[in-house]
């Protein structure tokens, strides 16, 4: 059972970093891709939820913690997410990736500030990979800039806003997740989300995504909304959150997520023939790096201590 839950946060890793990938191949731009995602998305999860005793009651929340629940949906899941589809108009995949893996250090910082929680060595370990690798990042999309190409600048920090927007969004939902379980949450969320996207980019950009023209589109076009909706949201995150409750330690599971830019990067290079440039490496390497010092940190530790005392 352990193997198996621990494939299952594997499996939803793998739909989470391939989503900049299926967005990128959609040929859409950001906001409206955001938008489609999530009424899908949304559509998906609602029905799961229709299907369990336990998960079918999504007024409770509403009714006893309605303007929390509303917030987070707006300012944190569909901010986050908005944020995240349309650096994709300007960052490649690698270094939206990249930057977005940031999230689980940025939620350890959040935590203490918010709730007080500790900053053990490890995390300070992982800190200094995730902010080495911000840094080359940052560095990577002015050089580009500089180089007279198409400015990353813009997407680099919008997926940096969308890390941050995340990481509050997960320390604050975390309350409401203990009162009225992951898979209510995610659903309320995103089915809230979908409708502000909705309205924000009408309003804004002038697209009013209209579900019934899904079809009208070309083939590309649908399949791969039709691929971030099922596959990236609803059936990855669900075994993502089931796997995630089913380890025996979820903070060791979920050390899986820095896999992402890896992957991303992957499937940037291997199918969309994306550039992967020297600087994007030296990130992922730095990010992925300093998290494997953290978890085998109490290993390293012995070993170190075994050294000395010999």
């Amino acid at each position: 059972m352990i193997l198996v839950a621990y494939a299952c946060v594997f499996i939803g890793v793998c739909g989470h970093a391939s989503s900049e990938f299926v967005a990128v191949l959609s040929g859409l731009k950001g906001p409206e891709v955001s938008v489609w995602r999530y009424i899908i998305g949304s559509i998906g999860l609602l029905a799961v939820c229709s299907l369990r005793a336990e998960t079918r009651d999504l007024l409770t929340p509403l009714r006893e913690r309605g303007p929390r629940v509303v917030a987070l949906s707006l300012c944190g899941m569909a901010l986050g997410q908005l944020s995240f589809h349309w650096a994709l108009d300007f960052a490649t995949v690698t270094q939206v990736a990249t930057m977005v893996t940031t999230m689980p250090i940025l939620v350890v910082i959040v935590d203490h500030f918010i709730f007080k929680g500790p900053i053990s060595a490890p995390k300070i370990v992982s800190g200094i990979g995730a902010f080495c690798g911000v840094v080359l990042l940052l560095t990577d999309g002015y050089v580009g800039e500089l180089a007279g190409s198409r400015g990353a600048m813009p997407g680099i920090l919008m997926a940096l806003a969308c890390a941050v927007i995340g990481a509050f969004y997960i320390v604050l939902v975390r309350p409401l997740i203990q009162s009225y379980g992951a898979i209510r949450m995610t659903t309320l969320t995103f089915s809230i989300g979908a409708a502000g996207l909705w309205v924000v980019v009408g309003v804004a950009w002038g697209i009013w995504v209209n579900p019934a023209t899904l079809f009208d589109r070309p083939p590309q076009a649908y399949l791969s909304v039709l691929t971030l909706g099922i596959w990236n949201t609803t059936i990855a995150m669900l075994l993502w959150l089931w796997g995630m409750s089913a380890v025996a330690d979820m903070g060791r599971a979920n050390y899986l997520f820095f896999l992402k830019p890896v992957i991303a990067a992957g499937l940037a290079f291997f199918i969309l023939q994306q550039e992967i440039t020297a600087i994007q490496i030296l990130a992922i390497v730095a990010i992925t790096l300093c998290v494997s010092v953290e978890i085998f940190y109490d290993q390293l530790q012995r070993l170190l201590a075994r050294g000395t005392a010999s």
